[in-house]
């Protein structure tokens, strides 16, 4: 097994353990100030995957800053105009629009705009 292998199954096993805390009562809703889940269809498989992510708010948005943006793959799906996403947020789904940017320096953001519910 090879070193890229290893690192990938590592990444999922440590992003599994997080969605898992990020469900239990007590824990959960502390990490889950700063953390959620975000479930998004790939724009080139047509699959769905869900991820935690780290994020902040921002007026009406919610701001997830990639970290080593070159080793992860997921926020492409939101390049040029974006498109739709799905958070856990506070025990519940929360639909939005996300858009991603990469500055000048190469750091990577990813702007979330709430649907509003009806």
């Amino acid at each position: 097994m090879g070193q890229k292998e290893l690192l990938g199954r590592a990444a999922r096993g440590f992003n599994a353990g997080v969605a898992t805390i990020l469900g239990m009562p007590v824990i959960g809703s502390l990490m889950g100030k700063s953390f959620v889940v975000i479930t998004y269809v790939g724009r080139r498989s047509g699959r769905t995957f869900s991820t935690p992510v780290n994020y902040r708010r921002a007026g009406d948005e919610l701001v997830i800053r990639v970290a080593m943006p070159d080793k992860k793959n997921w926020w492409r799906n939101f390049l040029g105009a974006g498109g739709p996403i799905t958070l856990h947020l506070n025990g519940a789904d929360s639909t939005g629009h996300a858009v991603a940017r990469r500055d000048a320096r190469g750091r990577v953001t990813v702007r979330v705009r709430l649907e509003q519910e009806s």
